[in-house]
């Protein structure tokens, strides 16, 4: 059956003549879908029995199961694990903000990048998300918060370019007026370097910003922490992201996890500052967080403090990521993936 809540409004309405019904109604099943989040079709009461009878008989309307929720004792940062319908498995993150509830969401159900330090890509990839994927999981998480959702992160597991097609439709259908209606500027992609991807990705001319998870600042230790390095060049990646900022003038957001011994030296942040300085680009460092399944360890806090310093003189906008979530399974995949091992 067709997914429905993948559809634009358009479409709906395109479908709705298919059916014999009046036009307006697709307006009306966008909003129960988008608006009012609704999780079934009899739950649209301002539809006829008939007309929701139809939808049931045709159509399939995406909804997430929540099986696992984690919240931190430490932050209130929630994890939450949902079940699809074949029966895989992904993870969302709410962070709560002062300036408002941000959530980080999957893209693909596991991840065929490989890098080093991270969890979603451990059992390799199974699929991508469909375009409502990607969207309930924002809204089950708004209807279990009870809270608004004001910024969007799609930065968990899963290479978004990677699945590129089904990204640029929910990117629609999340910042188009009739639904959640997030500002473009509210949303961010990240992605680790598929230099094609990111071009055209500029040519759309988004407002969203696009974070890179750099990781290195030399090619030779990119590739050994990024499978993807031996494929692009870190001087590809780099050209690719200024012509992304070229076209949207948007400024792009270099995403570094510190990983103790590998490349938190301050030679490597003098490198680092080297190469971002002149794409006008903001530096997030994040203290990589553990996984059992890596021997990777964690940037000593003096070498975090000293890698931040040193490039804050040499004039690069700079954060250090806030540790979130670190006594839930944080590090991306590992709900998941403590999940799916049990499941088997």
């Amino acid at each position: 059956m067709t997914d429905i809540k993948s559809m634009t409004l358009e479409e709906l309405e395109q479908e709705m003549e298919k059916l014999g019904e009046k036009k307006f109604r697709a307006r009306q099943i966008y909003s129960w879908m988008h608006e009012k989040l609704a999780d079934r079709f009899e739950d649209m009461t301002d539809l006829s029995v008939a007309l929701r009878k139809k939808l049931a008989e045709n159509y399939v309307l995406t909804r997430l199961e929540p099986v696992k929720i984690q919240t931190s004792r430490i932050d209130g940062t929630s994890k939450l694990l949902f079940r699809l319908s074949d029966g895989n498995a992904i993870e969302s993150v709410l962070m709560k903000y002062h300036h408002g509830n941000s959530v980080c969401i999957s893209s693909q159900v596991g991840c065929r990048m490989g890098c080093r330090f991270c969890a979603s890509t451990l059992d390799g990839l199974e699929r991508g998300l469909t375009p409502s994927e990607m969207l309930d999981q924002i809204y089950q998480i708004q209807k279990w918060s009870g809270e608004r959702v004001h910024n969007v992160v799609v930065m968990g597991t899963g290479e978004p370019l990677d699945n590129y097609e089904a990204l640029l439709r929910f990117l629609k259908l999340l910042t188009c007026e009739g639904g959640l209606h997030i500002s473009q500027r509210n949303v961010t992609v990240s992605t680790c370097g598929i230099v094609p991807r990111i071009r055209q990705l500029a040519d759309e001319k988004l407002q969203i910003t696009l974070a890179l998870s750099l990781h290195a600042s030399s090619q030779e230790k990119r590739r050994s922490l990024m499978p993807v390095a031996n494929k692009y060049s870190l001087s590809e990646v780099l050209d690719a992201c200024r012509y992304y900022y070229e076209q949207t003038g948007r400024r792009i957001t270099f995403e570094y996890s510190l990983v103790g011994g590998v490349n938190d030296s301050a030679e490597d942040a003098q490198e680092l500052a080297r190469l971002v300085k002149p794409l006008h680009g903001h530096v997030n460092l994040i203290p990589v967080n553990p996984i059992k399944e890596r021997d990777y360890v964690q940037s000593k806090h003096e070498a975090v403090v000293g890698f931040k310093n040193k490039l804050e003189k040499s004039g690069i906008n700079v954060t250090i990521r806030r540790e979130i979530g670190r006594d839930i399974d944080g590090a991306c995949g590992q709900l998941r993936k403590s999940y799916m091992d049990t499941e088997k």
